[in-house]
């Protein structure tokens, strides 16, 4: 009982501090390593593999974000002349609506991660103001976690769904989540597109020297220090939070599971997939569980990794980002539960 009292304080602290404490706020990455070694401690689950986890899970992210980085340095300037030829055809609005809507929709296929690489360069390419610039990127990464989900190599996520039910009685292939979650996902990717295409404004210019800066080598070192040391964080944090959820949420109702699965946002959604999915479980409780995490997916910066990305790259703090993501994916949230709770219906799950 204490255990389970201490991670939920754990718990609060995590998703509180970044937003009501600017030194935490700043210095966010060594804050949650320092909140997952604690929960890792309180847990007791020191051992060799969750450490050698904690080094080794970091590298793929981070050497992408870091090659990735020293590409758009060398060939950033040509993202320039894409996007001054797609706006000069299409007008800004346009151009923004196609950034979301492609990029939500390809995320399943270049991988998350690429997305959110691709989507920073745009956002930094784009001389729009900076509320305007945190809205696009929000909206994006949103976009992102609804279409990555779509195949097993988008992001985690889809893989741990497709192995734990590719047996009976699901028999799971490939496109078993984009033939069950289909209406969401292009709906709430339409939707998001729409948000963006709002931001649009007539005048836009790049300021070279800004440029140059955000793509120095010291700032590209920089920011791949930044994710190794998120991603190493979250994988205590998910590890050693663990038991708070096994003991809270893995035999709910789909309504109530809907909900409670808002805690992903400091509990990465592939964690929980991970705790949550069994091969018994209905598809009608794999549709509300499903739904809410992708739905959650970009509220607060912890809670994906093009989350993480972005906000590295682009210096977005917790409360910017908190103030677009928050409302938005409470908004989603409860359209798709109401649409769930008439046109999906649960008893018996």
């Amino acid at each position: 009982m204490t255990q389970m009292v201490l991670l939920s304080i754990l718990l609060l602290i995590v998703l509180a501090l970044p937003l009501t404490i600017r030194k935490v706020e700043e210095n966010l990455e060594v804050f949650l390593l320092l909140c997952g070694i604690t929960a890792a401690t309180i847990s007791g689950i020191w051992h060799k593999e969750l450490v050698l986890d904690a080094v080794k899970e970091p590298l793929h992210i981070s050497s992408a974000v870091f090659l990735v980085g020293l590409l758009f340095k060398r060939y950033h300037q040509y993202t320039r002349v894409v996007l001054y030829k797609t706006i000069k055809t299409f007008g800004l609005s346009m151009t923004l609506f196609l950034v979301v809507a492609v990029l939500g929709l390809v995320s399943s296929i270049i991988t998350a991660i690429v997305a959110a690489l691709i989507l920073s360069e745009i956002a930094s390419t784009l001389d729009l103001e900076r509320s305007d610039q945190v809205k696009l990127v929000v909206y994006c990464c949103f976009a992102i976690s609804f279409g990555a989900v779509l195949t097993p190599i988008g992001e985690p996520l889809g893989t741990i769904v497709i192995n734990k039910l590719k047996g009976p009685p699901h028999y799971a292939d490939s496109f078993f989540i984009l033939k069950l979650l289909w209406p969401y996902i292009l709906s709430g990717i339409l939707f998001l597109s729409i948000l963006a295409f709002r931001i649009g404004r007539k005048d836009i210019k790049i300021e070279e020297s800004a440029q140059e800066a955000f793509h120095s080598f010291k700032e590209i070192v920089v920011r791949t220090l930044k994710v190794y040391i998120f991603v190493a964080a979250l994988t205590f944090l998910g590890e050693g939070l663990k038991p708070l959820a096994y003991k809270t949420i893995f035999h709910l109702s789909p309504p109530v599971l809907y909900w409670v699965n808002m805690v992903s946002v400091a509990l990465d959604n592939a964690t929980l997939a991970a705790i949550e999915i069994v091969p018994e479980m209905s598809v009608v409780k794999l549709e509300y569980l499903l739904v809410s995490l992708i739905a959650c997916g970009a509220m607060l910066i912890p809670a994906n990794i093009p989350n993480i990305i972005c906000a590295s790259k682009l210096n977005i703090g917790s409360k910017e980002w908190a103030k677009i993501g928050v409302p938005l994916a409470f908004s989603l949230m409860v359209v798709y539960f109401i649409f769930l709770m008439i046109f999906v219906p649960y008893p018996g799950t």
